[in-house]
C-alpha cells in the first residue's frame, strides 16, 4: 500500500495564506486615478488617492508576483495606486523649490511607475523602501531641468549639494541671504564631498531663488518704476566711439600707405617681412634673400622704419594744417 506525504504544516499554511490573499487581491474593484491638473486643488487631490487602500505585505507580495511573472497591468495599478500617497508625501519636501506640488507629484508619479516595473518581490523588502528611490530620482531631475535655465551640476556630488546644501545650513544656523562663513563652507564641502568654490557658487546661486525675468518691475506696479534689463551694464563701446575709432584707423591705413611710397622695393620688402606681417621672416632668412649678412639687413630695417616714421609725421602735419591755395 503505497504512503500518503503529508506536506509540512508550514507549508501548508503558507498556500492557504496565498490563496486567501489571491482571491482577496483579484476580486477587489479597482478605482480610477484621479487627474492632476493645475485647475484642481492639491487638497482635493489629496482626499481622492486617501481612497486607495493600503496593501498589507501579503497582498503586496502577490501583486507583484503577478505583475513579474504575468506583466498583468491591473496588478500594477493595484500597485501604483496604493502608493501614491508615497509620492504625494515626497513631493512635499521639495516645496521650497519654488515648482509646482503638481509638477512634483506628476514626476514623483512616473518615477514611482518606474519602480513598480523594476521591483523584485522575492528580494524580500517592501515597494516602498525600492520605489522611494526611484520617486526621488524623477523629482531631482524634474528640479533640476526646471529650477534654473542654465545648467546645474549634473555629477552625483553636485547634486548632492544642491538637495541638502538648505538643511546642513539649517543645522549650521546660517543666515539664508548671506554667504556661507568659511568655516561653515569647509565642513559642507567636507562632508559632501565637493570643492569649497562649488559650496560657494551653489549657494549664492540658491540665494537667487533661481531666474528671474529682466522684464520684471523693479517697484512693484507703480508707473515708471522701471525694469530689471534698465539696469544691465554694456560693456561694449559707445557707437559713435567705435565709429570714431573706425574712421581713425581708416585714416592711418590711408597715411601708412602714402610713407610707404618713400622707400625704395628692398626697403618696402624688408620692412614688411619684419614689422608689417603676422609671421615677420628672421634676419637669416632676408640674408640669404639678399644675399648680404644678418647685420646689413637689421640696418636696412632700422633705417627703412626712421624714414617711415618721418614720411607719417609729414603727412600728418599737412592733414592737419594744408597748405593756403
Amino acid at each position: 500500500m503505497a504512503r500518503i506525504r503529508e506536506c509540512p504544516s508550514g507549508v501548508r499554511n503558507r498556500e492557504v495564506d496565498e490563496r486567501k490573499v489571491r482571491e482577496k487581491v483579484s476580486t477587489k474593484k479597482s478605482l480610477s486615478v484621479p487627474a492632476l491638473s493645475g485647475e484642481q486643488s492639491i487638497n482635493r487631490y489629496l482626499a481622492e488617492i486617501k481612497k486607495f487602500p493600503i496593501l498589507t505585505p501579503e497582498q503586496e507580495y502577490m501583486l507583484a508576483k503577478r505583475y513579474a511573472e504575468h506583466e498583468d497591468p491591473e496588478a500594477a495599478a493595484q500597485l501604483v495606486t496604493s502608493h501614491l500617497r508615497l509620492v504625494a508625501k515626497i513631493a512635499m519636501g521639495y516645496r521650497g523649490y519654488g515648482l509646482p506640488v503638481s509638477d512634483l507629484i506628476s514626476e514623483g508619479n512616473v518615477g514611482l511607475m518606474q519602480g513598480v516595473k523594476k521591483f523584485e518581490p522575492d528580494r524580500g523588502f517592501r515597494l516602498a523602501t525600492y520605489a522611494m528611490w526611484w520617486i526621488k530620482a524623477s523629482m531631482q531631475e524634474f528640479i533640476l531641468r526646471s529650477w534654473s535655465l542654465v545648467k546645474m551640476g549634473t555629477t552625483a556630488a553636485q547634486k548632492k549639494l544642491f538637495f541638502n546644501l538648505r538643511r546642513m545650513k539649517k543645522q549650521l544656523e546660517a543666515y539664508e541671504d548671506s554667504d556661507l562663513h568659511p568655516d561653515d563652507v569647509t565642513k559642507i564641502a567636507t562632508d559632501l564631498g565637493v570643492a569649497e568654490q562649488e559650496v560657494i557658487n551653489m549657494n549664492r546661486r540658491m540665494m537667487m531663488g533661481g531666474d528671474a525675468s529682466l522684464n520684471v518691475q523693479m517697484r512693484g506696479d507703480e508707473e515708471g518704476g522701471g525694469q530689471w534689463q534698465d539696469w544691465l551694464t554694456d560693456d561694449r563701446p559707445l557707437q559713435d566711439e567705435t565709429v570714431a575709432e573706425a574712421e581713425e584707423a581708416e585714416v592711418r591705413h590711408e597715411m601708412l600707405g602714402e610713407a610707404m611710397a618713400s622707400l625704395n622695393d628692398r626697403e618696402k620688402h624688408i620692412l614688411t617681412e619684419r614689422r608689417l606681417t603676422d609671421n615677420p621672416q628672421t634676419l637669416e632668412e632676408l640674408s640669404q634673400v639678399y644675399s648680404v649678412s644678418r647685420e646689413r639687413i637689421r640696418q636696412i630695417e632700422v633705417r627703412a622704419f626712421e624714414k617711415l616714421q618721418k614720411a607719417m609725421q609729414r603727412i600728418a602735419g599737412e592733414r592737419l594744417m594744408p597748405s593756403a591755395a
